[in-house]
């Protein structure tokens, strides 16, 4: 039998990662009766010296991934989740610092949002899950550098009218009537690239900036008076950098969830948007609306697809 557990042929080894994905982890902070709740699902990739492992099967440099899985629970409990990024940063550090044939540590998250259910007897440790969207974000650490990008997806968000979408090209197959006075929602999702890339920097508050980055965020999108979802995605990106200085690139998809008048003609009645009309929502083919805003000088990094993100 041929031995090809070395690179004898014009074959080579490219890009390679490993790791376990999708470790659901809860913790609880008790702040006397008053309880506290973060829940994650937290991916972790690692590289670097890993070429022996594919020629050979030699398991030298692998760290197990159950470790890996093990050593998220075990964080959780030794450092606590002050915030998802700050997680993810204690993890990528601990995995390129302790051990030497690994490289590079990327670390993802995804975050459930709960909050309290009020007025219940003992509301101080009952809780609802949010459904308004998951909040994201990936820390990477090659051990000398940093880079976070954090986001949202799946927050749905509607203006029922100043809305417009008039004046496109038209050819023989273009059917869609021109409207001035609309409604437009999406669902959004969005990263954002902080400017946080090394240890001496100042660490930015996550959580507030979290926060204030969905707040001024909403607002665009509310007080945009919108003649495209284009429109609306720029404004909504260029507020963000305007107003929070941790952050250099903004980068959305947003999905247009159309919605059309109903034709309620045949039963006489009349379906004007000025009267309050009747829609449907269409749930697909849909308008895909995607581009990256950034702070003027800055290079574009986060990936054009977000769904390798």
């Amino acid at each position: 039998m041929a031995d090809n557990s070395r690179p004898g042929r014009p074959v080579i080894l490219g890009q390679n990662q490993y790791g376990k994905a999708e470790n659901r982890v809860v913790k609880i902070t008790r702040d006397g009766a008053t309880h506290h709740i973060k829940d994650l699902n937290v991916s972790v990739s690692l590289s670097g010296d890993m070429e022996e492992v594919h020629y050979s099967g030699s398991n030298a440099n692998v760290l197990p991934t159950d470790t890996t899985k093990n050593t998220v629970y075990a964080f959780a409990k030794e450092h606590g989740i002050e915030s998802a990024e700050q997680f993810g940063i204690h993890l990528a550090r601990h995995f390129v610092t302790s051990q030497e044939p690994i490289h590079r540590a990327r670390i993802r998250i995804e975050e459930y949002a709960w909050e309290r259910i009020e007025h219940a007897k003992e509301g101080a440790h009952s809780f609802v899950r949010k459904g308004q969207e998951t909040r994201l974000t990936q820390v990477t650490f090659d051990g000398s550098s940093w880079e976070v990008v954090s986001g949202l997806k799946d927050l749905v968000v509607m203006n029922s009218t100043d809305s417009e979408f008039w004046g496109y090209v038209k050819d023989k197959y273009t059917t869609l009537p021109e409207a001035y006075d609309r409604i437009l929602a999406t669902q959004v999702s969005g990263r954002w690239r902080f400017n946080w890339t090394d240890d001496a920097q100042e660490m930015p508050d996550w959580e507030g900036s979290y926060e204030q980055t969905k707040t001024h965020m909403l607002q665009a999108f509310a007080e945009t008076y919108s003649l495209s979802l284009q429109q609306t995605l720029y404004q909504m990106g260029a507020r963000i950098i305007d107003n929070r200085a941790e952050i250099d690139e903004v980068r959305f998809s947003l999905p247009n969830k159309h919605h059309f008048l109903v034709d309620l003609g045949p039963f006489g009645l009349k379906n004007a948007t000025e009267d309050g009309a009747v829609y449907y929502a269409a749930d697909r083919p849909y308008g895909l609306i995607e581009a990256t805003v950034l702070r003027d000088g800055c290079e574009a990094k986060i990936p054009v697809d977000l769904s390798n993100l």
